[in-house]
C-alpha cells in the first residue's frame, strides 16, 4: 500500500525560524532518490539547496515558489512505497459550515491517523525510525505543535479547472489533537519555472512573469536574455505582467516585502548601531609603493595565475596589524561579562550580491600567505555573487573589511558586524597630488576608515591599529618588522 512521508522544512542555519521557497527541482509524479536535490530555499543568510531524505515518488508539493514558511512546516509529500499493493484511501472530508463533519468521516479520520502514524514516525538524529530508516538530516525532528499548511498563492494567468485531490494526512506525533484530512484544490499549472536568483530578481524588477516563459538555457533554465526579451517584446505575456502586483499606478510607488537577507541585514545593523558605541577614525595614505609591488608580483610565476588585488594587500595588512592590537579582533560577551580575545582571524569581506549584502569569511586568514589570500578572496567573492554562500561560511567572523573603493567611494563610517569589534572601510585608490621630499608630485592615494566598539577598543588602540594598517599598505616592506 502507498506509504506517504512528509518532508518538513529544516533549520539549515543556526536557529533560523523561516525560509522562502525559491525554486522546485521536482514535480508531482517524479521519482526521487535519497540526497537528490529537490528544492532551493532562501534563508536570512543564504540560498541553500535541500536534498531529499527519502526515495520514492513525489505525490504533492505543499508550498509554492515565493512562499515563506516556518521551519518544521511540511513542504513535500513522497510515496516511499509506490509499487505496493493499492489500498482504499481514506474518504476526503470537506469542512462543513461550523466545523461539523459527517459521522462516516470520523471513522475515515481515525483510519487516516492510524495509517499516518505507521509511516510518518520521526525521531532524533541517529535513531532508527519506523520502516528501518535512520534519522540523519538536521531539523527533521517532530514539532511541538501541529504543522499548518499556508494558503497557496493564486496564479496570475487563467488556470485549468481545479482537480480535487485528497491530501495525505499531516501528523504531528506528539500532538494529542486530531488532524482532519481536507480536500485540497490543486491547480495543475505545470513545472515551476527554473531560474537562478539573479534572474528571478531581474524578472521581478522588470515585471515579467517567469511562469509564462520558456527557458533557452540548459535543461530549460530561464536566462537573463529570456527575461529581457520578454520585457521588451509587446507580447501578451509581457503585457500581462507589465507591473508588479504591489505597484500603485496612482502613487507611482512599488512595494517590496522585507524578508530574507534584507530583513536579517537590517535587524543586525540596527542591533549593532544601538548596542555597540561606535567610534570611526580616518587615515589618508600614499599606496604608490604597494601598487608598484603589485605590478612586480603580477609578473612573477607565483602570482601569474591568480588575481592579485589591492584588497589582498589590505587583508594581509589587517592580519599583521591585529597581532600588535588584538583588541580589534576580540568580542564583547555581555552574557558572561567577558571580553573574548581570538587567537585567529576569521576575516569577513562585505560583498554586494543580487540577494543583498552578505559577509562571507576567510577562515584563519592570519595563517595565509599573500598568494593564499588572493585565491581565497577570489573564491569567496565568486561564490557570493553566484548566491551560493552557505550560512556556515558567514558565521563566527572576527573582523570585517568593506571594499567601498570598487564603487569609486573614498570613505565612509561603516557599522560593525554583530559579534565583532571593528570594521575597516577601504576607499578608492586615486591619482592625487602628494608632498614627497618637499615636492608636490602625483601619487596613488586612498583613504581608510576604521569603526570600532569603544567598549572593547580604546582610542589609543584603535589609532595604533589603523596607523599600522596604513604603514603596511604605504610601505609593504614594513611587514618584515612584524
Amino acid at each position: 500500500m502507498p506509504q506517504y512521508k512528509h518532508f518538513p522544512l529544516p533549520d539549515v542555519g543556526e536557529g533560523l525560524t523561516e525560509a522562502e521557497i525559491l525554486n522546485w527541482h521536482v514535480k508531482p509524479g517524479d521519482e526521487v532518490t535519497v540526497n537528490q536535490i529537490i528544492v532551493e530555499i532562501e534563508t536570512a543568510k543564504a540560498a541553500v539547496e535541500l536534498p531529499c531524505p527519502y526515495a520514492g515518488v513525489v505525490t504533492e508539493l505543499l508550498a509554492d515558489a515565493g512562499q515563506t514558511l516556518d521551519v518544521g512546516t511540511p513542504i513535500i509529500t513522497i510515496d516511499i512505497d509506490p509499487n505496493g499493493a493499492a489500498a482504499p484511501a481514506p474518504a476526503p472530508v470537506v469542512e462543513q459550515p461550523g466545523g461539523a463533519c459527517p459521522a462516516d468521516a470520523v471513522a475515515a479520520n481515525a483510519a487516516a491517523r492510524a495509517q499516518a502514524d505507521a509511516v510518518n514516525g520521526s525521531g532524533k538524529i541517529g535513531e532508527e525510525m519506523p520502516g528501518g530508516r535512520i534519522a540523519t538530516l538536521v531539523g527533521y525532528g517532530p514539532r511541538s505543535t501541529a504543522a499548518k499548511r499556508r494558503p497557496r498563492k493564486g496564479a496570475a494567468a487563467p488556470a485549468p479547472e481545479p482537480v480535487a485531490v485528497a491530501a495525505a494526512p499531516v501528523v504531528a506525533p506528539i500532538s494529542p489533537e486530531p488532524i482532519t484530512p481536507v480536500v485540497v484544490e490543486q491547480q495543475v499549472t505545470g513545472l515551476v519555472p527554473l531560474a537562478k536568483p539573479p534572474v528571478r530578481k531581474l524578472a521581478k524588477d522588470l515585471g515579467v512573469d517567469l511562469r509564462g516563459l520558456t527557458g533557452s538555457g540548459p535543461d530549460g533554465v530561464i536566462t537573463r536574455e529570456d527575461v529581457s526579451l520578454a520585457a521588451s517584446a509587446p507580447t501578451p505575456v509581457a503585457a500581462a505582467a507589465a507591473a508588479p502586483a504591489s505597484y500603485d499606478a496612482g502613487t507611482r510607488e512599488r512595494r517590496v516585502p522585507i524578508k530574507g537577507v534584507r530583513k536579517a541585514t537590517a535587524q543586525a545593523m540596527v542591533d549593532s548601531a544601538f548596542t555597540a558605541p561606535h567610534v570611526t577614525e580616518f587615515l589618508t595614505i600614499d599606496v604608490t609603493p604597494m601598487m608598484e609591488l603589485r605590478a612586480r608580483l603580477k609578473g612573477t610565476p607565483e602570482f601569474r595565475d591568480v588575481k592579485l588585488t589591492p584588497l589582498a594587500f589590505a587583508a594581509k595588512a589587517v592580519c599583521l596589524a591585529a597581532r600588535r592590537t588584538p583588541d580589534v579582533n576580540a568580542t564583547w560577551d555581555a552574557a558572561s561579562n567577558e571580553i573574548v580575545f581570538k587567537d585567529y582571524v576569521h576575516l569577513g569581506i562585505a560583498a554586494a550580491t543580487p540577494r543583498g549584502l552578505v559577509v562571507p569569511k576567510v577562515r584563519d586568514a592570519d595563517s595565509m600567505s599573500l598568494r593564499e589570500l588572493c585565491v581565497a578572496l577570489e573564491e569567496l567573492t565568486t561564490t557570493a555573487r553566484n548566491g551560493k554562500t552557505s550560512p556556515a561560511d558567514m558565521a563566527n567572523g572576527t573582523f570585517t573589511i568593506t571594499n567601498i573603493g570598487v564603487f569609486g567611494i573614498d570613505t565612509g563610517t561603516p557599522i560593525i558586524n554583530p559579534g565583532e569589534s571593528a570594521i575597516l572601510a577601504f576607499g578608492a585608490i586615486r591619482d592625487m597630488p602628494w608632498v614627497v621630499d618637499g615636492q608636490v608630485v602625483p601619487r596613488k592615494v586612498c583613504q581608510l576608515a576604521l569603526s570600532f566598539d569603544h567598549r572593547v577598543v580604546d582610542g589609543q588602540q584603535g589609532s595604533q591599529f589603523l596607523a599600522d594598517v596604513g604603514a603596511l599598505m604605504a610601505d609593504p616592506s614594513v611587514a618584515i618588522t612584524y
